[in-house]
């Protein structure tokens, strides 16, 4: 369920484990070169002209093994050398991008940016091999230009770079054919749909207590869908009993909405929780097995001060989530906190202006994980997992449709019922998020998928 993501200092371990290297190189060349080529042949097998562009190292050499393939194949091959920057790409009917390899890293120098932007005004499909041009292997960072792949023809297991953001949008499509290498460890994994067999489903011997229970804390004046859509998710991901602690004043929107949920009307301030609501919700955390704080809680003032006690009083695993991120600061937690921010959220937990979020998400979920001790989920197509001391998790979320106002909550809710529970926090964040995923992209039409749709496509995610 958690597969190898490499780096590129993995792969060059992988590499040197081979038996006979460095002498032995050429064979791996050899295979990867071909393997290029026959995955060329049949993502375009229409295509009779080919260009390959190679840089100096041995990405560039697999090019050239590639371009010998084609022209034995009978296709028309031309080989452009990156050290003869102003020699023209032609009008082949596919590129063969060999300039750099897993070893690139920072901005490309301005000949071989050059280069890359002409691949790209080529207005063709491109082959990248092993990865796109100007991509950071190990991180997924694009600093400067960068080719936009059709297809990607990686070797021996998927990088870090081809999957999280910004490096997976110039992937395109990604296959990993084997040349040979033996398996290694990897410090980041690969999470696929098969963690979700690992997930506890409600059994003969279980009571609505012990198959899950949830407390749902947050609402405001406005915002009362968020808590509707997190209850309903958590019921939907198999979580037996659901309480929604809500401001007094927004209950009649909950009684009508929700009908497996328990209701408790709290104490407030102008329609937001009050910090007088802190003993209540202590009180009705000791039924549950996890909390779910925030959605739609609001910045009232005393809010932060509300989720300061909570966050330090609760003695079970918490969700914190939307408006209980805001203004958080590190603290010491007796009992699992799981946060779970969009990029803007987790900039301002750093400091920093999301745009910088957005070009470094690896880096920045660690450094997240890392301050405030806890696993961190950053949320987007690569849902990344991060945890004190321990290797990312990536998800990859192909579901273009979550792009939409309250799918969050949905995610919250599945998190705050596996952690109900009894899942460890990592593990639960990371099966959620393939849940969440696996739910979307059942929809028949992404075009106007909501997040009520997400929700009841849950139990058939779920069930496989």
């Amino acid at each position: 369920m958690l597969e190898p993501l490499f780096t590129a200092a993995e792969m060059r371990a992988a590499e040197r484990r081979y038996p006979g290297f460095p002498d032995s190189a050429p064979e791996l060349m050899e295979r990867a070169g071909r393997a290029v080529s026959g995955h060329a042949l049949e993502c375009f097998p229409d295509a009779t002209s080919f260009t390959v562009v190679c840089g100096g190292g041995s990405n560039g050499g697999d090019g050239r093994i590639a371009g010998e393939a084609l022209r034995e194949a009978g296709r028309r091959v031309s080989v452009v050398d990156a050290a003869t920057a102003e020699a023209g790409l032609g009008e082949p009917d596919v590129i063969v991008d060999a300039l750099f390899g897993t070893g690139f890293s920072g901005a490309p120098r301005p000949e071989a940016a050059r280069l890359i932007e002409r691949m790209s005004a080529a207005g063709c499909p491109i082959v990248a091999v092993d990865l796109p041009s100007g991509v950071d292997a190990s991180t997924g960072e694009v600093a400067g230009v960068a080719v936009e792949a059709t297809l990607t023809v990686t070797f021996h297991g998927p990088k870090v770079g081809l999957v999280v953001a910004p490096g997976r949008f110039h992937a395109g499509r990604v296959v990993v054919p084997d040349i040979g290498l033996a398996p290694g460890s990897t410090e980041h994994r690969l999470v696929n749909a098969e963690i979700l067999a690992h997930v506890p489903r409600r059994g003969a011997r279980d009571t609505k207590y012990s198959a899950g229970s949830v407390l749902v804390v947050g609402g405001s004046t406005g915002l009362t869908g968020a808590p509707c859509l997190t209850a309903e998710a958590a019921f939907r991901a198999d979580a037996g009993y659901v309480t929604v602690a809500v401001p007094a004043s927004t209950i009649g929107v909950f009684e009508q909405r929700l009908l497996e949920a328990v209701k408790r009307p709290l104490p407030e301030e102008h329609g937001s929780l009050s910090m007088t609501a802190a003993d209540e919700i202590l009180e009705l955390a000791g039924r549950a097995g996890a909390v779910a704080l925030g959605p739609g809680l609001g910045r009232a003032p005393g809010i932060r001060q509300l989720v300061r006690r909570l966050l330090g009083e609760l003695e079970l695993p918490v969700v914190v989530d939307a408006d209980a991120l805001w203004e958080l600061e590190p603290s010491e937690w007796s009992a699992p906190r799981v946060l779970t921010p969009h990029a803007g959220e987790l900039a301002r937990l750093l400091g920093e202006e999301s745009s910088r979020v957005s070009a470094h998400r690896l880096d920045a979920v660690r450094r997240v994980a890392d301050r405030f001790g806890c696993v961190t989920l950053l949320k987007g197509p690569d849902t990344l997992i991060a945890a004190p001391g321990e290797g990312v998790l990536v998800c990859p979320v192909d579901a273009h449709g979550l792009a939409s106002a309250g799918t969050g909550d949905v995610l919250t809710g599945i998190l705050s019922a596996f952690l109900a529970k009894g899942m460890e926090p990592r593990l639960a964040a990371a099966a959620a998020a393939t849940a969440h995923g696996a739910a979307a992209a059942l929809a028949p039409r992404q075009v106007g998928l909501v997040a009520s749709d997400v929700i009841a496509l849950l139990p058939q995610a779920l069930a496989g």
